[in-house]
């Protein structure tokens, strides 16, 4: 048998000349289709440059190329099986066609299809990486929150479009009578999804009212921590320990919420308890000097309060009030520390000595007063 007889040769409805030339579009198509894809991608960064705000190409090839690659495959392995006797396209398959043939053809339409939606949901990564890009560049907060949600949102949409047009071009269905007659079985979904609804409906409510933004120190119900991001259902926070807490974005809005971050100044309050020995000349020197040092602190404000309070068995208790401004925890805190060594300067400066807390001021009977240490005995676990 000579290279022509070979070639002429029949089977299944097809000639081996053609059986080779689908088999060498495939090679091809899998050979080349990174190569392809690169080219592809390239143009289209290209036609996008002008709009990428900062973004590599190898950023772009890096998001785009799989998906492409996996496109330009499929495209070639259609070209291939083109060729054959049987051209699968989906106007002349029936339910009459043999099985396998149309079991073949859906499967290429679902995975192309799933492909093309892929590319989509790659494209709106690298969108969401541009509009990053230029949040960067702007001090509103909002754009941290409504990116990370515009991305989830728009690969929902991307992936329901892609599920009905399978439906629709893949199994015939018609997706418009599909969508009218949901009737009451639709609403029996919706009220089974009840919470789901109304935690996404809260989440619109949270973009469009803004009571906190990514970023911010929350309190709401027993939780506090920094918000990382808000989703469709939940949003989630960072508290002090580090752990990650997922609050429905209903508890989001139906609860109190307090918003640590927007406070214009932050509230110091304690006690100075001095000891019995302390004279009435030292307390008001010390309440004097104490008050004009908090307040030479240039972000302390006006409202300044040291009082003489209460006279206990145990000390003489001096409360402390002032408001540091600032928003900053960690400034806060530097802030408070400088002023308690100030304080404890004070004190020292003028004679002052700080009652001890274990310490029991007995009543003897000749009405004397004597001190007498109080060790606590605490058991061993």
């Amino acid at each position: 048998m000579n290279v022509q007889e070979f070639l002429n040769l029949r089977f299944l409805g097809n000639n081996m000349l053609a059986y080779l030339t689908c088999l060498g579009i495939v090679l091809f198509g899998y050979i080349f289709k990174t190569l392809l894809s690169r080219l592809l991608s390239r143009l289209l960064f290209r036609f996008l440059r002008s709009r990428t705000e900062g973004v590599s190409e190898a950023q772009f090839q890096e998001l785009i190329i799989t998906p492409v690659s996996v496109v330009v495959f499929l495209l070639t392995v259609y070209l291939a099986f083109n060729v054959l006797d049987y051209p699968v396209r989906s106007s002349e398959l029936s339910r009459h066609e043999p099985w396998p043939k149309l079991m073949a053809f859906r499967v290429f339409q679902i995975g192309f299809i799933t492909s093309v939606a892929w590319i989509a949901l790659r494209l709106i990564d690298f969108a969401v990486l541009v509009f990053a890009r230029r949040a960067e560049q702007t001090p509103s907060r909002l754009n941290d929150q409504l990116i990370p949600f515009a991305k989830d949102l728009f690969k929902v949409l991307v992936m329901c479009f892609a599920f009905l047009v399978i439906l629709g071009k893949v199994f015939g269905v018609n997706v418009t009578a599909l969508i009218g007659g949901l009737g009451i079985g639709g609403l029996a979904v919706a009220f089974a999804a009840k919470e789901s609804l109304e935690n996404l409906i809260a989440s619109f409510t949270i973009f469009l009212d803004r009571p906190f933004a990514v970023g911010d120190l929350v309190e709401v119900g027993n939780v506090t921590g920094t918000i990382e991001k808000v989703g469709f259902r939940s949003t989630r926070l960072r508290t002090a320990e580090k752990s990650y807490v997922t609050v429905p974005n209903k508890a989001m809005i139906d609860k109190p919420l307090d918003n640590l971050s927007l406070r214009t100044a932050r509230r110091v309050s304690f006690t100075l308890a001095l000891n019995h020995t302390t004279t009435s000349e030292q307390l008001r020197h010390i309440i004097a000097d104490g008050q004009r040092v908090i307040q030479e602190h240039a972000l302390v404000t006006a409202e300044v309060q040291i009082k003489f309070a209460a006279l206990t068995p145990a000390a003489k208790e001096v409360t402390v009030q002032y408001f540091v401004e600032t928003t900053s925890y960690d400034e806060y805190l530097n802030v408070k520390e400088e002023l308690n060594y100030r304080l404890v300067e004070v004190v020292e400066q003028h004679g002052g000595t700080f009652a001890s807390t274990n310490t029991t001021v007995l009543h003897l009977p000749d009405g004397s007063l004597s001190s007498l240490q109080a060790v606590a005995e605490k058991p061993l676990l």
